[in-house]
This record gives structure tokens, sequence and C-alpha cells, in this order.
């Protein structure tokens, strides 16, 4: 007699997959969910933050270049916190503390502020980067968690196997559905960090190539007026 194989879309939709799995295998799949959440949680900020960035950077270098007087644009911009904000604060607060004396050191006010500003930048892109080695963490980790979920599922069928001295579809279809439903999670967790990871580290890499403009250009100005200072 023909066993009746149950496997219609009710056994085998996800949540059916989830209650069927073990205490194993309902831990990867909960730990791989949460990372997904997470990951997409870390996604829309990253996003947000670095679109506001590089607007609020974009007009204040406008406004920079625009102004006349530097001390004055200081004064009202000096306590932002935006990073262009930031590597200019630390260019002028250099910049006073190399002249306020009688004598000045030219190529040491040119060195100091070319180190102070780089230091200032590569800060300002740590603060920026923060979070995103998140996304290359579950990225990477995710598909070999799936992997190890996949692996039990696979283990449980041939146990199943054993148990019921059985191989039909019956027996096995179970374990190997919950088996690739953890791949699948594993995948829809790191597909998306990885390629929000790739985005980012570009939108980052920008940011970063502005900063450096920027402070060569501050650089230049304030070298221009070193060479007429006395």
């Amino acid at each position: 007699m023909t066993p009746v194989i149950n496997t219609d879309a009710a056994t085998l939709s996800p949540i059916a997959l989830f209650l069927h799995a073990d205490t194993i295998g309902k831990a990867v799949i909960i730990g791989l969910l949460l990372a997904s959440i997470w990951t997409w949680a870390i996604i829309y900020s990253f996003w947000r933050k670095l679109g506001r960035t590089r607007k609020e950077m974009a007009a204040f270098e406008r406004d920079f270049w625009k102004a006349e007087d530097i001390d004055a644009f200081h004064r009202l911009h000096g306590e932002s916190t935006l990073p262009t904000a930031r590597v200019f604060a630390v260019g002028v607060g250099e910049w006073r503390r190399s002249t306020a004396g009688t004598g000045i050191d030219k190529a040491g006010t040119r060195e100091r502020l070319g180190t102070a500003m780089g230091a200032a930048v590569a800060h300002e892109i740590d603060q920026l980067s923060d979070r995103l080695n998140v996304l290359a963490t579950v990225g990477s980790v995710a598909p070999f968690v799936g992997l190890f979920g996949t692996v039990w599922g696979i283990m449980r069928s041939f146990t199943a196997i054993a148990a019921e001295q059985n191989t039909s579809l019956a027996v096995v279809a179970p374990g190997i559905a919950e088996a690739l439903f953890a791949t699948a999670i594993g995948l829809f967790a790191a597909i998306p960090a990885v390629i929000a990871y790739n985005r980012f580290g570009h939108g980052i890499n920008r940011i970063e190539a502005s900063l450096n403009r920027f402070a060569d250009g501050f650089h230049t100005t304030l070298s221009r007026q070193l060479d007429t200072a006395r």
C-alpha cells in the first residue's frame, strides 16, 4: 500500500517549519532573523545618516569658501558636530597655537597643520564607519550559521529514516525543508548586509575624499597667510 505523503503548503510553510524544528533548529532560525532585523535597522539609520551628512557637508563647504573672515566663520560654526566643521576647528586651533608666539616656524607650522587635520579626518571617518563592522560580520557569518542549520536538519532527516525505517518523502521532507529553510534565512540575512556594506563603504570613501580635499584647501589657505606673516 502506498503511504500518504503529507507535504502540502501548510505543512511546509515557514511557520510550520519553524514549529517543527527542534531546539537547535529554532535557535538558528531565531538568531538569523534577529541578525536580519538588526541589519535592516543599521541599513536604514546609516542610509539616512550618510545622506544627511553629505548634504550638510556640501552646504558647510559652500559657506566656508564664500566667507571672507575665517575667525568670524569659526565663531559661527566652530562648535558644529559636522565632520567638515570638526576638521576646520582642528585646523584653526592648531593655527592659533602655532602662530601665538613672536617667532613663527613656518615649515613646522605647515607640517603640524597637515598632521593635525589629517588625524582629524581619520578620526571622523572612524566615527562615521561605526557599526559597518556589524554588516560585515553578518554578511560573512550568516551563511555559515544557515549552513549549520542545513546540516542539522539533514541529520534529523537521516535520524527519522532510521527510526521509521522508511525512506518515503513523507519521512524526509520535513527535515529537508527545515534544512533548506535555514539556508534561505541565512542568505536573507547575509545578502542585504553584504550589499549595504559595499555601498556604504563607497559612501564613506567619498566622504573621506571630500574631507581630504577640504583639509588640503584649508591648509593651502592658511599656508598663504603664513607667507605674509612676520
